[in-house]
């Protein structure tokens, strides 16, 4: 064996320049195929934390029925031991009580329709990243009764800045019509035409007495530590929670992000395929030029008594050294094309605005994320590409007659 991979290794560098202009193939179609997969990761991440780290949350916990209609009475009371249940739970990273109310805001001589939420800042941080986004002012406390946060782009319709007073009015739950005042204290934005044109957010208590629920809420939402592992979170919470209350994972509020996900697994497996297509193709050609300039050379190893199965062997492994020596150096490159996306990444900013795809926000800044199958998934089907395409000339050269091999030019 150890003659063999000498032989093979030998073989392998007879034409310098063939096998380096191959193994150059390898190594930019690993190297860029990595830096793909990482950078097409890093967007789907966006596109995720959009959704559910600027808004719904990775979970939630509502009154059964209420996702279907919004319906005002369909709340529920924060159990004290619920939330410390949930807190304390190894999977979950945050807890955030809300409650929803929707109405009119004015300011002036303008008034806009508009989704309350009613939340406890402190406790809204752990789950969502609106606080980070701010263009202007501060993120209220919790200590803060009449404080408001809205999107920029509802800001620029009203014409308010922080400092300025809006007026709410809404629907009571005893029928009558609330109504109070806000102070704006900052303004977001998401890239989210949704949030940015129609979300404030404001203080629980100040909501819970403007629409006479006292107490209440319309639900609690979760960030988890692994958003992708959701749907089994919440299958698990769902065990011990209170009847009448149920747990939703955002791929059930998402569908379009969940499909969104779903198909980024098959491009990625088509994007494989197509470019080790063309890798492929480049391995076998060296190979079989290879053995085709070395017929009378297996011929005479085989006149010596080497066995077609030997021969087959070493032409396998000149293809799989080829391939392992281009993955090794494939995975280096890559890694520092990912390094560097990562920590810097690409500002698109100056040429293309947010790009809004199945419900979530993709921000013109690219950067990549390192995921353990970006790297394996592709180094693993270059080695196996390299061993495919060595199969044909290593059956071509073990078929080979040895008087006949000898004498061929």
């Amino acid at each position: 064996m150890t003659m063999l991979l000498r032989l093979a290794s030998r073989n392998l560098w007879r034409n310098r320049r063939r096998t380096l202009l191959t193994l150059s193939a390898m190594v930019v179609s690993l190297s860029l195929l990595i830096l793909s997969l990482g950078v097409f990761s890093g967007m789907l991440v966006d596109i995720l934390s959009s959704t559910t780290e600027q808004y719904h949350g990775h979970l939630v916990i509502n009154a059964s029925g209420y996702l279907d209609d919004r319906d005002m009475y369909k709340n529920f009371t924060a159990d004290p031991e619920l939330l410390q249940a949930l807190q304390q739970d190894k999977a979950v990273r945050g807890v955030s009580e809300r409650l929803r109310g929707f109405g009119l805001v004015s300011h002036a001589e303008s008034s806009y329709p508009a989704e309350l939420l009613g939340i406890r800042p402190e406790h809204e941080k752990s789950v969502t990243k609106l606080h980070s986004q701010l263009i202007a002012g501060a993120f209220p406390t919790d200590t803060d009764n009449t404080g408001a946060v809205l999107g920029s782009s509802l800001a620029q319709k009203l014409g308010v800045s922080p400092g300025d007073e809006l007026i709410f009015v809404t629907q009571a739950a005893d029928g009558s019509i609330g109504n109070d005042l806000l102070t704006v204290r900052a303004i977001f934005r998401t890239g989210h035409a949704g949030h940015d044109n129609g979300l404030v957010l404001v203080p629980q208590q100040w909501l819970q007495e403007v629409m006479v629920l006292k107490g209440k809420i319309h639900e609690i939402a979760l960030s988890v530590k692994d958003p992708l592992m959701a749907a089994e979170d919440a299958q698990r919470l769902n065990s011990y929670l209170p009847d009448g209350l149920i747990a939703t994972d955002w791929g059930e509020l998402l569908p379009e992000m969940r499909e969104a996900i779903a198909s980024f697994d098959v491009s990625r497996f088509i994007f494989v395929i197509i470019l080790y297509f063309a890798t492929g193709l480049g391995i076998l050609n060296t190979v079989f030029m290879s053995v085709m300039e070395r017929t009378r050379e297996f011929g005479i190893l085989m006149a010596l008594g080497l066995r077609p199965q030997q021969v087959r062997l070493v032409v396998l492994l000149e293809s799989f050294l080829l391939g392992l020596l281009g993955t090794a150096l494939g995975l280096v490159v890559g890694l520092l094309l990912s390094l560097y996306m990562s920590l810097v990444g690409f500002d698109l900013s100056s040429w293309i605005t947010p790009v809004t795809y199945a419900g979530g926000t993709i921000q013109p800044h690219l950067r990549a994320i390192f995921e353990q199958r970006n790297f394996i998934d592709p180094a693993y089907m270059l080695l196996l590409v390299s061993l495919l395409a060595g199969f044909l000339p290593a059956r071509r050269a073990a078929k080979l007659q040895p008087v006949a091999a000898i004498r061929e030019d």
